[in-house]
């Protein structure tokens, strides 16, 4: 029981990681980002990073043949929705329309940015497949309250990074999005 409790704490640590940088890049983008919608974009990220290892772990327990191929594009697909994300920051920055800086974190970026930060916690359900549907359940628990947790943090330093570089936040949160995507095909590649 303790050897699942480190072993889930610290593997939800690592999922986490990459939505801890969106949500810097989130609260640099909106350093006037109230507590409540701090929780929800936290939320958003939690409930992902809750969701994607129970739907690995279920595709390998009934159609592992089936999904073993889908693996090796994961990365990809992080990529493909990070740079999206992260062009649209980028392009706003440039083009200087305030309104634009203002509403850039809407309701669909942020499910975008959910999928795209917690796709590749998609192999953690292959990782524990070996787990009774209890116990996978109860680490995929574990992982999405890190992850809110960790986020709203991520936000927090965001937002007081973001007071000092307010009109360079919505450039320097694409070029983080952007280089989550590439890291994560580039661990992907290697790993």
């Amino acid at each position: 029981m303790i050897a699942f409790l480190i072993n889930s704490i610290l593997l939800g640590i690592g999922l986490a990681m990459d939505a801890f940088s969106v949500s810097c890049a989130n609260g640099l983008g909106e350093p006037d980002m109230k507590k409540g919608r701090m929780a929800g974009v936290a939320g958003v990220y939690a409930v992902f990073q809750f969701m994607m290892p129970m739907i690995g772990w279920l595709c390998v327990r009934t159609i592992d043949g089936i999904f073993a191929g889908f693996r090796s594009v994961v990365p990809w697909i992080a990529l493909v929705l990070l740079l999206w994300i992260g062009g649209k920051m980028i392009f706003g920055f440039f083009k200087k329309d305030k309104e634009e800086e203002k509403k850039i974190l809407t309701f669909g970026l942020l499910i975008v940015q959910g999928i795209a930060t917690s796709v590749d916690a998609l192999s953690v359900g292959f990782a524990i497949a070996g787990y009774k549907v209890t116990t996978a359940l109860a680490a995929c628990a574990i992982f999405g309250i890190e992850t809110f947790i960790i986020c709203v943090c991520g936000i927090v330093i965001g937002k007081k990074v973001g007071t000092k570089f307010v009109g360079k936040a919505l450039l320097l949160g694409g070029i983080i999005l952007i280089a989550i995507g590439i890291e994560i095909v580039v661990k992907g590649l290697l790993g």
